[in-house]
Order: C-alpha cells, then sequence, then structure tokens
C-alpha cells in the first residue's frame, strides 16, 4: 500500500474575515493555491463552495479559517510552505491578520487516493496537542516516514 501526507494548518483571523484590514490575505488565496495547485508532489486540497475554504466553518469560533490538503510526501509539502516565495511572502505578514495559535498545523499518513475528512483533521490536531508528536499526528519539527506496511 502507498501512503501521502495530509496536512490541516488553522488560522484565527484578529477581526472578521470580511474586514478590510483581511483584504490582502484574502485576495491573494486563489494566487497561492494555484501555485500550490502546480508545485511537484501536490496531490490534492479541500474547498467550500468558492476555490478556498474561507466559507467553511469547522469550529464554533467563526474567525478560524481552515486549510486541508494533500501531498506526495513531506518535502514537497515543506518546500512549497517554505520556499516558496509567494507563499513565504504571505507567512510573513500573517501577524496582521493572525492571532497565535499553539496549535495550528498537523501531518499525518492516509492511504494514497484517500481525501481525509474535516472531522479526521480536527481529531489530528487534539492529538497533536493532548499527545505530542506521534506517528499518527506529527509537524515538521518532527517528522515520520511513510509507513512501511
Amino acid at each position: 500500500m502507498d501512503y501521502e501526507l495530509a496536512q490541516v494548518n488553522i488560522a484565527k483571523f484578529r477581526l472578521p474575515q470580511n474586514h478590510p484590514v483581511n483584504s490582502d490575505f484574502v485576495n491573494n488565496l486563489d494566487h497561492v493555491n494555484a501555485i500550490a495547485e502546480s508545485q511537484p508532489g501536490f496531490v490534492w486540497r479541500f474547498k467550500g463552495e468558492g476555490n478556498d475554504a474561507l466559507d467553511v466553518q469547522v469550529f464554533d469560533d467563526p474567525n478560524i479559517a481552515i486549510n486541508m490538503s494533500v501531498w506526495s510526501d513531506v518535502e514537497s509539502l515543506f518546500a512549497f510552505t517554505y520556499k516558496n516565495s509567494d507563499h513565504v511572502a504571505m507567512m510573513r505578514r500573517r501577524k496582521e491578520w493572525f492571532d497565535k495559535i499553539e496549535f495550528y498545523m498537523v501531518l499525518w499518513w492516509i492511504e494514497a487516493g484517500r481525501k481525509p475528512s474535516l472531522d479526521e483533521a480536527k481529531l489530528r490536531l487534539a492529538v497533536l496537542q493532548s499527545c505530542g508528536t506521534t506517528d499518527s499526528a506529527f509537524s515538521f519539527k518532527k517528522p515520520f516516514p511513510k509507513p512501511s506496511i
């Protein structure tokens, strides 16, 4: 069986997402998402009614936005996240738009071809928060290899 890397990251807007202060972030999502989709190793990303997931409320707090995607491996996701200049430029500005969240991202392996659910993503974040890094919920700081079975 082959595996792919699922990831979810969340962010809490400081102000409601439709507030003008957030317009640069919101207006650049299509561009950054298109870049992600063109990267080596990109497999899939979750979308709501539009081309992003900003309209999907997964948590009780309506200011929490979610992004979930699947990649072929950790290296591909890492390259997009930390080496793509457009994505890095947006990340550098995150303090303008978002409050700090301690557990905002989690990675885990899934069977190739399967799309993770939002409930699964929430569970993986909770596992990382309650148990720390494990083979079922980890981060870039301590990645786990693909399962060998």
